[in-house]
């Protein structure tokens, strides 16, 4: 008998029937009544993570990370703005020093304590620990990726390849849950899709509860479905009497649009939480209720991201991915700033002079402020002498530079932006 039948079965003839939650450890974080921000990798950095927080996501998870990237990383403190990075020298360093050390992830320990999970790929029971015990002190859960169908995972026999392996993910969950979710006090948690067959789904979700998780995220779709096909909810019932049953979390992820939108789906099939991913990415006040104002203008969210990203000392390239998402393509300044190649570039281009002088010390520190000149003339060309005048009108490279302290203190209910005019 294998261990997804074994599991099955003892789940079965336990007294968990009486609907016990699994316990929450006391550095955990319970999923039930949560609206919380999807792992996506390139959209789920620091900034998108606190700009979520910012406009009312209950909890954040990061991008999924691989556990052979984190395995052997450093642990360090970032001194300008006090974050936890966690770094490794690359195999194959360029000859420039800044390319020596790589950040693989960042952490807000103030910001996003008792509200960052971390996503871990793996295939392995024993790396999956390893690289669990690198982080597990800086975050609230560790939830292993099995759902995502990209070839970078699944080629690897991560993500969704691990629906495929039931017995193997079973070991992974029930390893971390003792090696790391007791030892640290969090909680271990998974996310999967659906499978093509109702049942293969209730006996791989039977199993997985019976590992010890304090929950589980479902997406609503099978593994070769595209982003672009509706997600097919009508398994979801069945998973989340499943979940209750064993007193484990269940969230919703799928075409989930906003928080007005996720509490009628959580009410709807009777889930306990939902997952935000693609509408997030688009606009990351989506987690605020239209009764408190709802989703804000693109111009307002860019000001908000930049400025956040800024603090973070995110790499431009990162920073300008999400623009190019959120900003509308038919705007011409807004064409212009795919262009951009530096945040000085950026925040002149868009007028926000406010934060030029952060612009320059953060362009510095990551050594592209000699871009700034020769993109500019780009945008010239591109928008033309009247049009970028225009647009620049109130904001210029030569933007006496201040003292600001790019710390903590930065941001703190507020935005960069008041901070600097303050």
């Amino acid at each position: 008998m294998n261990r997804l039948a074994r599991s099955v079965m003892a789940l079965g003839s336990s007294s968990i029937a009486s609907q016990a939650r699994v316990p929450i450890p006391k550095n955990g974080v319970d999923y039930r009544g949560k609206i919380v921000l999807a792992p996506m990798v390139r959209s789920g950095e620091l900034p998108s993570r606190l700009v979520s927080l910012k406009y009312g996501a209950d909890l954040v998870w990061g991008p999924e990370t691989i556990d052979r990237s984190l395995i052997g990383a450093v642990r360090r403190i970032n001194p300008r703005n006090n974050t936890v990075e966690f770094t490794r020298v690359p195999s194959h360093p360029g000859p420039d020093a800044k390319d020596k050390v790589s950040v693989i992830y960042r952490i807000d320990p103030a910001r996003e304590k008792g509200k960052l999970v971390f996503q871990l790929g793996t295939a392995s029971p024993e790396l999956a620990v390893e690289a669990a015990k690198v982080i597990a002190d800086d975050v609230s859960g560790i939830d292993v990726n099995a759902g995502c169908p990209k070839p970078f995972s699944t080629l690897g026999g991560m993500g969704a390849a691990l629906l495929q392996t039931p017995d193997k993910l079973i070991s992974i969950l029930e390893a971390l849950v003792r090696e790391v979710g007791r030892p640290w006090q969090i909680g271990i948690s998974v996310k999967i899709r659906l499978l093509k067959d109702p049942k293969d789904t209730e006996r791989l979700v039977t199993a997985l509860c019976a590992t010890g998780i304090t929950g589980l995220t479902v997406h609503c779709r099978t593994t070769p479905m595209r982003p672009r096909e509706a997600a097919i909810r009508d398994q979801l019932p069945m998973i989340a009497s499943i979940c209750r049953s064993a007193g484990v979390a269940c969230l919703m992820n799928g075409d989930v649009k906003s928080r007005d939108h996720a509490l009628e789906l959580m009410s709807q099939y009777d889930v306990d939480g939902a997952m935000i991913a693609t509408s997030a990415e688009s606009n990351f006040s989506c987690f605020r209720s239209a009764a408190d104002g709802g989703c804000v203008s693109w111009r307002e969210l860019a000001h908000e991201y930049v400025a956040i990203a800024m603090e973070c000392e995110n790499k431009w390239g990162n920073t300008k991915y999400l623009l190019n998402i959120f900003l509308p393509g038919k705007d011409k300044v807004a064409q212009a700033v795919k262009s951009a190649r530096t945040y000085t570039h950026c925040c002149t281009l868009l007028g926000f002079n406010d934060l030029l002088p952060a612009a320059n010390k953060i362009d510095a520190i990551l050594g592209i402020s000699d871009r700034t000149e020769a993109g500019l003339k780009r945008s010239a060309e591109l928008l033309g002498p009247a049009l970028l005048a225009s647009a620049t009108s109130t904001a210029t490279t030569t933007t006496p530079e201040v003292d600001i302290p790019l710390d903590s203190n930065v941001l703190r209910g507020d935005t960069l932006s008041n901070q600097i005019t303050a």
